[in-house]
């Protein structure tokens, strides 16, 4: 709740009196949490999660993985930095803006960076985020981590007046993200090229004009920190769209494969993803998923996915590669996992949480497969991954040269 306000007349001398909260945070099981609105006016369905990064709240809020979710940020100073067009992450512009709502400890912090061009609350109300401050976030985190993530409806109302009994019935009656498909509503409607490389201090974005390989990434809500990535690493990029099949795909003449990230459950999405992703397999394309990628290429190669408790989110997972022995901190957001002891004998895990030992990658012994389960790409997050890139180009140079062997 937000700080009560001396009245300017009426009550007795001395009384305090309670604002009127003009937003509400309501529970499936019919908790009401009362705060200050911010952002979007009205109301958003959806799972609430929290995220413990304290920086690049930004590329979070436009994260396409957190489609039919409620970001609840532990971190309570949150809008000091702005916001600005570079740091969006959302590719499909026309697509769902990503997070649903946004629940805040404090009021949101004055802008003030040299790069921000609108203050965080205006920018909430322009991609129609709704969103809550002033209530005890740490309480929330404390309640997500005993009961899990709970469905909820958050509702902004500057005149205070909801109906608490309609938004109680819908939060009960929304049916949660296990078996929802959320894939169509953020990825790209039709192929398109992407040469755009990581910015650089004073630079900017750079482009790629002179590739080396030529990667097909298959987008199930993909990022652009993603893409520029690929790009910086020497690849002539082609985005194409969650449901595009396995001979258009192979048809573009790929070195390689990339599998998004994504939101929903990977079963779900699975139904039309999987039988593409085993044929690319079969095919022997050299192959990197990551998060919704990671999650049905695990289901591809005969494992199964399963719902997390209170999921991972946010930018200071320890993982370890167990191919190294080497410990990286990685930036996470998924609610679902791949069951470790569901795969078969072919696939070997690479990767695994120091937090709850859930699987974080894998790799097939006898092809060119391999992802993670959480974001390499580093925004926001620690660079610690990026040697996933060049271990995937390392993988399309060997395959180029084994084929070039062959012809000769």
């Amino acid at each position: 709740m937000t700080q009560p306000s001396k009245p300017a007349a009426g009550p007795a001398p001395g009384a305090w009196i309670e604002p009127k909260p003009t937003a509400l945070l309501v529970l499936a099981d019919g908790t009401v949490l009362e705060g200050c609105g911010l952002g979007a006016i009205g109301t958003a369905v959806g799972e609430v999660c929290f995220n413990t990064a304290m920086t690049g709240y930004e590329e979070i809020l436009t994260d396409p993985s957190y489609a039919g979710q409620i970001i609840t940020f532990t971190f309570p100073h949150i809008g000091n930095v702005g916001t600005n067009e570079e740091d969006i992450e959302t590719v499909n512009m026309a697509a769902t803006p990503g997070a649903r709502g946004v629940i805040l400890h404090s009021a949101i912090t004055r802008s003030s960076n040299y790069r921000a061009s609108r203050h965080l609350n205006d920018w909430l109300k322009s991609r129609g985020i709704v969103g809550l401050a002033g209530i005890d976030t740490r309480a929330l985190t404390a309640l997500i981590r005993e009961k899990g993530m709970p469905n909820a409806v958050i509702a902004h109302a500057p005149d205070g007046k909801f109906d608490l009994a309609a938004l109680k019935k819908e939060a009960k009656a929304w049916p949660g993200l296990v078996g929802m498909d959320l894939v169509p509503m953020v990825t790209s409607g039709q192929r398109f090229s992407w040469d755009e490389t990581p910015w650089a201090w004073g630079e900017g974005f750079g482009r790629q004009d002179k590739p080396d390989f030529h990667v097909v990434a298959v987008d199930y809500g993909i990022k652009r920190n993603i893409l520029r990535l690929l790009a910086g690493s020497g690849c002539k990029v082609t985005v194409v769209p969650a449901k595009t099949s396995a001979e258009d795909i192979m048809a573009l003449k790929p070195d390689g494969v990339f599998l998004s990230n994504g939101p929903g459950d990977p079963a779900a999405t699975g139904q039309y993803a999987v039988p593409v992703i085993r044929t690319l397999i079969d095919s022997g394309t050299p192959t990197f998923g990551i998060c919704l990628g990671h999650q049905m290429l695990g289901i591809a190669v005969g494992g199964k996915t399963m719902k997390m408790h209170q999921g991972h989110h946010g930018a200071n997972h320890p993982v370890k590669d167990l191919t190294t022995g080497k410990v990286e901190i990685t930036s996470m957001n998924h609610g679902f996992a791949v069951d470790k002891d569901s795969l078969p004998k072919n696939v070997e895990q690479t990767h695994v949480s120091l937090f709850d030992g859930s699987n974080c990658g894998i790799a097939l012994k006898d092809r060119p497969v391999f992802s993670v389960q959480y974001h390499p790409e580093a925004s926001p997050g620690p660079r610690d991954s990026h040697y996933l890139f060049t271990r995937f180009v390392d993988m399309m140079r060997q395959a180029k040269d084994g084929k070039k062997r062959k012809i000769a």
